[in-house]
């Protein structure tokens, strides 16, 4: 450990890992062995760090000249095997996790992502530069997120899925390219969200399954009684990033072709 490296008393800190001058960990959290923890990266407290993650190192990125940029951990976060976060590629810019996440073993997270809280992220699955995950978010194993793509709060991405373009909030996706299944009920009743709330979210899918993006925003706005969620779902429709929004559905034969329903 560089001995300009800020740890707080109660850290523990396992064998053979390396921490950098700029490094800054919070109280209560355990970082296992053979991690590497570099760059001008802050770390919350009460996080768990499993061996062999590597964070805050240098950006994958060509256009990367040294800069000094950021990662920025908060609090309760559970970081798995071999996990990858990289600092942003940007003078100034940072790579930013909130609280409560649970990375799973083997996953990447690029330069300049911003990921929200209480996400989950399952096993080796690759978030691409620029990504931006909102809060209670899931995202299913071996997974590939392209860049500059946004997933929603408390959208659900299968594994194996290639996501490139934007994951509209609550939605369910899945496939090669990713495509739109409906609404993520089970992830709403986990949360709690009422059935009157889960009812105005699935006629708005149902509006936005039939229409263009612009004419589903507009009755959407007209014939859905408002509510956070809806407001949520409307200020995610109406600012796509340059990716574009996933709103194709598919239909049932494609469901039960593409998850291999119809094989004997």
């Amino acid at each position: 450990m560089h001995q300009g490296a800020q740890l707080d008393e109660s850290v523990e800190v396992g064998p053979f890992s390396i921490i950098g001058e700029h490094v800054r960990v919070g109280a209560g959290t355990t970082i296992g062995s053979n991690v590497i923890i570099d760059g001008w990266t802050t770390i919350g407290c009460n996080c768990r760090i499993f061996h062999g993650a590597v964070l805050g190192t240098e950006p994958q990125d060509l256009k990367y000249k040294g800069e000094k940029s950021y990662v920025k951990i908060g609090d309760n976060n559970l970081i798995r095997e071999f996990v990858t976060v990289h600092r942003a590629t940007s003078d100034e810019g940072v790579t930013q996790i909130g609280d409560n996440n649970f990375l799973m073993a083997y996953v990447h997270i690029g330069h300049n992502c911003i990921i929200g809280s209480n996400t989950l992220i399952a096993n080796a699955t690759s978030l691409a530069g620029h990504v931006d995950v909102e809060d209670r978010a899931v995202i299913g194993g071996m997974s590939g997120v392209h860049q500059f793509v946004r997933v929603g709060s408390l959208a659900m991405v299968g594994g194996y899925a290639r996501v490139v373009k934007d994951v509209p909030p609550y939605s369910m996706v899945w496939g090669q390219p990713a495509r739109l299944f409906g609404l993520n009920i089970v992830g709403l009743k986990r949360q709690k969200i009422s059935q009157e709330v889960r009812g105005n979210l699935k006629r708005a899918y149902r509006i936005i399954a039939q229409k263009s993006r612009l004419l589903a925003l507009e009755e959407i706005k007209t014939q859905i009684a408002p509510g956070p969620e809806i407001a949520h779902l409307i200020k995610f429709l109406e600012s796509p990033s340059k990716m574009g929004i996933i709103l194709r559905r598919v239909n049932d034969s494609e469901a039960s072709s593409s998850m291999n329903l119809t094989a004997p």
